[in-house]
């Protein structure tokens, strides 16, 4: 029996140990914590095929200058001459481009259909209970210039065959009639679905030791033996670790493990914030996003999580309550009876997402080393993607036809 070893513990890292070991193979994998601290548990929920439009897009490098001015805005990048922050300024610069947007569309949407599958697949299998809903998500707007990007989105979904619906205020209404809204339309996705993200990683990393799968916990990886173009051992947590193959999948993390083995892989930590409001006044059944705030707010198992902002700096433990404000300041503007007080500190939930310069993720093995694989990059889209991606990358160290084409996620593709 071949066996694998899987750098990072999150959801990306988890589903890449079942689907390998679903094929057959042995395998263990390493998280630096106790796989309950990491950006799979805090974040919106979604699976969803409506984010086919990738963070590297036409606009977003003015819109992001004029956000730099504003401490409670949802994107910001942290001035510093960090060499790493400017290589990867230059590549998103230079990625944020119609041409880039138009060539991600299908292969986004692609991955986003199969992950949607295999979540529901998943739910058959295991007999894990992760709330998971096919309600679709609600993009709320309130100004024309919204309503018009809302539509040609809309269009564009829709030539890609997702099932998406442009509504008016009083439609949107009616799908949401015990919610105040203030708003001029919306736009329905119901190709999307979400889920309670705390009970599928609670439940994924249960049953993946029930199935004989070895999780070590504080493990960080300090060291990676390679001879010749293959890697032949981790250094981590004290401990030394060998397989067969080896997979880094370790999230925001990820370009400190690659170097390690004299990879490079341009990514940066992107923050992002979250909290939940227990017993909530009025009942949301649908998720929502909040266009112009970028703000999402999704009902999880009879509570309301509200999350949002992306914070591009170096990895670390702060809590930036301006950015928190900002979120709490967005919601009545949406739904004017929910007026909610700013969360203590110590209940807001942070994360860091791995944002790649073109906003894609890296999919697939390493030209450098035959037994390497990586999968991180996923952004905002970690979650969406984890099913798909542990699937593609069982597929690759098995030598298996790929159930998609997986080019644009090519590893080294900034080489």
């Amino acid at each position: 029996m071949s066996k694998a070893i899987i750098i990072g513990g999150g959801v990306i890292g988890l589903f890449s140990a079942y689907y390998l070991h679903q094929s057959g193979w042995e395998v263990e994998v390493l998280d630096k914590g106790d796989f309950t601290d990491n950006c799979s548990y805090g974040n919106a929920g979604y699976i969803s095929p409506s984010h086919f439009v990738p963070l590297a897009a036409p606009g977003m490098v003015g819109q992001g200058i004029k956000w730099m001015f504003n401490n409670k805005s949802p994107f910001y990048i942290k001035p510093s001459l960090n060499p790493d922050l400017i290589s990867w300024g230059l590549k998103f610069a230079r990625s944020c481009t119609q041409k880039h947007v138009d060539r991600s569309a299908g292969g986004l949407r692609d991955i986003a259909v199969l992950s949607s599958e295999l979540y529901h697949q998943f739910e058959r299998d295991s007999g894990i209970d992760f709330c998971l809903e096919d309600r679709g998500v609600l993009v709320l707007f309130k100004t024309e210039g919204l309503a018009e990007h809302e539509r040609h989105l809309v269009e564009k979904a829709t030539n890609l065959g997702l099932d998406a619906e442009y509504l008016d205020a009083a439609q949107t209404r009616a799908l949401q009639p015990d919610v105040e809204l203030d708003i001029l339309g919306s736009v329905l996705y119901r190709c999307d679905s979400h889920i309670y993200p705390n009970m599928l990683m609670k439940g994924l990393i249960k049953h993946l030791e029930n199935l004989g799968v070895k999780l070590h916990r504080n493990a960080e990886v300090t060291g990676i033996h390679r001879e010749g173009d293959k890697i032949s051992g981790v250094a981590a947590g004290g401990n030394e670790y060998t397989g067969d193959t080896y997979l880094i999948a370790g999230g925001s993390w990820s370009p400190a493990i690659a170097n390690l083995a004299g990879l490079n892989i341009p990514l940066m930590p992107g923050k992002g914030y979250s909290f939940m409001v227990h017993q909530p006044v009025k009942k949301m059944t649908i998720p929502a996003i909040l266009a112009e705030a970028r703000v999402a707010v999704t009902p999880m198992n009879g509570s309301l999580r509200f999350g949002g902002t992306m914070e591009l700096r170096k990895i670390n433990r702060e809590v930036s309550m301006n950015r928190v404000e900002g979120i709490v300041e967005a919601i009545p503007k949406y739904f004017p009876e929910f007026k909610l007080p700013v969360p203590d500190p110590k209940d807001v939930w942070f994360g860091f997402r791995p944002v790649s310069p073109d906003g894609l993720p890296y999919i697939g093995l390493s030209k450098k080393y035959k037994n390497l694989g990586i999968a991180t990059g996923h952004a905002m889209i970690g979650l969406t993607l984890a099913t798909a991606t542990g699937k593609l990358m069982a597929e690759a160290f098995n030598g298996d036809k790929p159930s998609m084409d997986t080019g644009i996620f090519a590893v080294e593709r900034f080489d």
